[in-house]
């Protein structure tokens, strides 16, 4: 009978927790701007992983008999660049590498900027010393401080991640020092304390999950941030480097053909327009879905 009553238990937690999930999933699908983003994003999704079966070029593959093509043309859609190749199978590709480097950064972000914010928001005597550093690294306009350390490392794809990542760092770390400050205020928290439990526990088992919800509108929202910079940073040519499909370097081999084949810039700019105004929309719309304060029916 005790086991059947522990195993209820179980199921009674899991339903709670389905159900928490839906209700947020439902609230955000309301929000008519978030559900278009889901969907921007979806497509994304899909264009990265299924990028070879769905394009009929390599876009790598140059083409000197059909360059500057506009869009609409047979057998490319999208058009072609300068050097004949496909458009609309570099944008697919470019689709794929963007997400694999805004994944990526804000990953690692997130590792450095919760495990700083948790350790300045419970230990007080850590908090000045972690929070300046924090300040020191906000002192630098963001997209100067990824230029300065690429400029430190070298010009590559793997050095735009890191350069990212640790962007990425001040601005979470003081959102979950917020969170962790007030969390760790709590009665359980309290009480935990009292009964000896220790501090790694406290912090991961009771304070960390608590804090979770600003977590990923940060890091929903981060995405959009790393993608438009890891574009400005090709533009700029300190990113991907030609040929790679890439769509800010897209729009930087395409800014001297702006009369002659405008399509060439026009068409990565759109795309990286809807995956960062995507990503930002579903960031706020989780931001209200994610409110205990707001009601499912609102």
């Amino acid at each position: 009978m005790a086991s059947e009553a522990i195993a209820d238990k179980k199921i009674g937690k899991g339903k709670k927790r389905e159900s928490r999930f839906i209700q947020t999933f439902r609230r955000l699908v309301k929000n008519k701007l978030a559900l278009f983003g889901l969907i921007v994003i979806l497509i994304q999704l899909l264009m990265a992983v299924s990028a070879p079966a769905i394009v009929g070029y390599d876009p790598l593959e140059q083409n000197l008999s059909q360059t500057e093509l506009g869009v609409g043309s047979e057998g490319h859609w999208l058009g072609t660049d300068n050097y004949g190749r496909d458009i609309w199978s570099r944008l697919v590709y470019g689709a794929r590498l963007s997400l694999i480097v805004g994944v990526t950064s804000v990953v690692i972000g997130l590792i450095g900027g919760i495990a700083l914010g948790l350790l300045a928001g419970y230990y007080k005597k850590l908090d000045g010393l972690i929070m300046r550093f924090v300040d020191l690294l906000f002192a630098f306009p963001g997209i100067l401080l990824a230029m300065l350390i690429i400029a430190m490392l070298g010009t590559s794809l793997v050095n735009v991640v890191i350069a990212i990542s640790i962007w990425s760092i001040p601005g979470c770390a003081r959102i979950v020092r917020g969170s962790v400050l007030s969390v760790k205020k709590q009665e359980y928290v309290l009480a935990m304390k009292s009964l000896g439990a220790s501090d790694r526990r406290i912090i991961l088992k009771h304070i960390l999950p608590n804090c979770t919800a600003p977590i990923i509108v940060f890091a929903t929202m981060r995405m959009a941030t790393s993608i438009l910079s890891t574009s400005a940073l090709s533009f700029l040519g300190l990113g991907a480097q030609p040929p790679t499909p890439e769509w800010g370097a897209m729009i930087a081999a395409g800014q001297d053909f702006m009369w002659s084949a405008p399509h060439m810039t026009i068409v990565p700019g759109i795309a990286i327009m809807l995956v960062v105004f995507a990503f930002n929309v579903v960031g706020d719309g989780l931001r209200d879905a994610l409110d205990p304060n707001m009601n499912v029916d609102n």
